[in-house]
């Protein structure tokens, strides 16, 4: 309390006296005992109120010790139990809570992960996956007002999320990794990758490309195998070295029975490998039987209409057929793909089909296209066309990836006649081809495709494609590349399921630690999303076990049913509208698949330029001691001693005024009590 209020509540206590003396003694003569309670109340309250007056404050000093954080982030992957990391992890968690020095200096949190981070209640190695980044970046936030230390103790090897080398970039706190397991470098073969389509028709090639790895020093040579089903259908010899450690092997098999066939890709190990579970991938193939029905919508007569039922029926599983756009509706109940050539106001019918069902289409574009009717029957694109004819040559997007067009040359082809003019799309879309006009790229695209949910499309703005097909022929003596582009076209558009209300979007196979999730799209009569309805969704396990039944959820414009928790193990399904006759029903596997087992030895490399790059150390569990003295000798994080001043009013304190009103109130009873005024 300050001097001046000392000085105030001094003066108070006189002024206070002043009066009850004035009152009591003074003017009134009467003497005894009443006299001096009755001069005692009245001093309290009115020293009371000079005190609430004055109003002096009370300053209290609390102070305490600010220390850093000291996060212990133990991996509990399945892949440090197995190197008996378990042990390790036990005995320097040990060494920690007997450190008493460092409990002295910092406060001690302990969290393990693996996809996710948690308290270190119990520590089970059971997880089937490891996400380093997501672990610091989960610490980071958590202790983000505080200064922080990490020591990470794990293998190093990350199996999910984002790289995590480059931690340090983006957050301030070192980090020193202890590294568990086996840093010893192992030979070892790896199938890293495995890319192959989803659908393939009856007795055509379909690619699979493989991508393998290998460590080690020596040169070796392995067998690459494929097999279908139970079948081994292709095997070829591999050499790889240490100067030749990787590569991309493309593949082109065939098949001769319809339905879903699992792939299994294997490399025979060597000798002296240790980890043999990543020497194997198995990926799924639908194979389709039926035929793709192509009709090509036209009210002319054009060259291109013939260049493309000659090169679509190249392939013997599609048929064209050529109609008019005064086609009844319901003769296109059994096409798979609609190609409109040119349209004009006459395509009014045509395009509302599409648009409901929405089909698969492909419109091609030209002088004659009626783009007043276009551009307000659809809302995917526009064009602003000037009526002006112009040539434009094509432009390969070497970044298009929708599909492999990698060995298509279009440098060599005549130009196509268009009208020119802007073109604005409205949605999602990847440009294949851009235009030319003599050399010069105008901004402007050729050929477009674009999907949204279920619909596919394309449009060429240009006519003439006949002399595409005509010049590969004049260079190659036959029409193999034009026919494969639109082979590859076709295919894109028509892989589609618009007719069906009910779709099913599932993958064959589930990895161990991947997310076994079968979603559904379900639209109502007039093909819009119903997002009103009840699935359910039948698992029945083969062999033994019981069928269960699990609710599709809605996840906003689609329905989904997560089924991760399931064993390893092959299911078929059915997924049921509710109140409705329609239901669809599919099959798939979850293999029992380890990602943590695809590693033999520790990443202590990569450990080590996190530390650096966090301002940390990189340490071995045999260096603990180490590691405690040079956390102790950090002075930046040295425990800080803080002082909080508590500044409390007097007036705060209620009891002050009701101290007032019972002095008054007893003082006012007395003197009635007695016949005093």
């Amino acid at each position: 309390m300050q001097i001046t209020t000392v000085l105030l509540v001094i003066l108070a206590a006189i002024a206070a006296m002043g009066i009850v003396l004035f009152q009591y003694f003074y003017k009134q003569k009467s003497k005894g005992k009443l006299r001096w309670a009755l001069s005692f109340l009245r001093f309290v309250s009115l020293f009371a109120i000079f005190l609430l007056l004055i109003n002096p404050k009370f300053v209290k000093k609390d102070f305490s010790i600010t220390k850093s954080n000291l996060i212990f982030l133990v991996d509990n992957s399945s892949s440090i139990g197995a190197k008996d990391g378990d042990i390790v992890v036990d005995s320097i968690l040990k060494v920690v809570k007997n450190a008493t020095e460092l409990s002295n200096k910092f406060n001690i949190e302990e969290y393990k992960f693996g996809r996710e981070v948690s308290a270190i209640n119990d520590l089970t190695f059971g997880e089937s996956t490891t996400d380093i980044a997501n672990a610091l970046s989960t610490i980071n936030s958590i202790f983000r007002s505080s200064e922080n230390l990490v020591v990470l103790l794990t293998d190093g090897n990350n199996t999910l999320g984002h790289d995590y080398e480059y931690f340090g970039k983006q957050h301030k706190f070192p980090v020193y990794p202890v590294v568990l397991g086996d840093t010893t470098q192992y030979e070892d073969l790896k199938i890293t990758q495995v890319n192959i389509n989803k659908y393939a028709f009856l007795k055509n090639k379909f690619p699979i490309e493989i991508f393998v790895s290998y460590e080690g020093e020596e040169d070796i040579d392995t067998r690459l195998n494929i097999a279908v089903g139970k079948k081994n259908v292709h095997s070829q010899k591999l050499g790889l070295s240490k100067g030749n450690n990787s590569k991309s092997i493309v593949v082109h098999l065939s098949e001769s029975t319809v339905g879903l066939k699992s792939v299994k890709v294997s490399l025979e190990p060597l000798q002296v490998e240790k980890n043999i579970h990543n020497n194997v991938k198995n990926v799924s193939i639908e194979v389709i039987d039926e035929k793709t029905n192509v009709a090509i919508v036209s009210e002319i007569s054009h060259p291109d209409i013939g260049a493309l039922k000659k090169s679509i029926e190249s392939n013997e599983q599609r048929s064209v057929t050529i109609i008019k756009p005064t086609t009844k509706i319901n003769e296109l109940n059994e096409i798979d793909l609609i190609i409109l050539y040119q349209p004009t106001a006459s395509f009014k019918n045509i395009l509302e089909y599409v648009q409901n069902t929405k089909i698969g289409n492909f419109i091609i574009s030209g002088p004659r296209t009626d783009w007043n009717f276009l551009n307000t029957a659809q809302k995917a694109y526009t064009k602003d066309s000037y009526n002006q004819t112009e040539e434009v040559t094509p432009l390969l997007n070497k970044a298009f990836s929708k599909f492999d067009i990698s060995n298509y040359i279009f440098d060599i082809h005549p130009p196509l006649e268009t009208n020119l003019g802007e073109v604005i799309i409205n949605k999602n879309h990847e440009v294949l081809l851009n235009q030319k006009i003599k050399g010069v790229d105008i901004g402007e695209p050729l050929l477009v495709v674009s999907e949204n949910n279920l619909e596919r499309e394309a449009i060429l703005f240009g006519e003439n494609l006949w002399k595409w097909r005509v010049q590969n022929f004049r260079e190659h003596k036959n029409f193999n590349d034009f026919d494969e582009l639109m082979s590859k076209l076709v295919f894109y558009l028509s892989v589609n399921e618009s007719k069906s209300r009910l779709v099913l979007s599932y993958d064959s196979f589930y990895e161990g630690n991947t997310e076994a999730k079968i979603r559904a799209d379900y639209f109502d009569e007039s093909f819009t999303f119903d997002a009103g309805a009840e699935i359910s969704l039948r698992l029945q396990p083969q062999g033994e076990g019981q069928t269960q039944e699990f609710p599709m959820l809605l996840k906003g414009s689609y329905y989904e049913t997560d089924l991760s928790s399931m064993p390893p193990g092959q299911y078929s399904f059915t997924a049921k509208v509710v109140n409705e006759n329609i239901s669809k029903s599919g099959s798939f596997s979850i293999l029992d698949f380890d990602v943590e087992q695809q590693f033999t030895s520790s990443n202590y490399k990569k450990l080590d330029r996190l530390a650096v790059g966090t301002g940390g150390g990189l340490f071995f569990p045999n260096q603990i001691s180490n590691l405690i003295d040079e956390l102790m000798s950090e002075d930046k994080y040295v425990p800080i001693q803080k002082s909080h001043e508590n500044v409390v009013s007097l007036v705060d304190f209620k009891f002050l005024l009701a101290l007032i009103i019972a002095a008054f109130t007893i003082e006012w009873f007395i003197r009635k009590y007695n016949g005093l005024t």
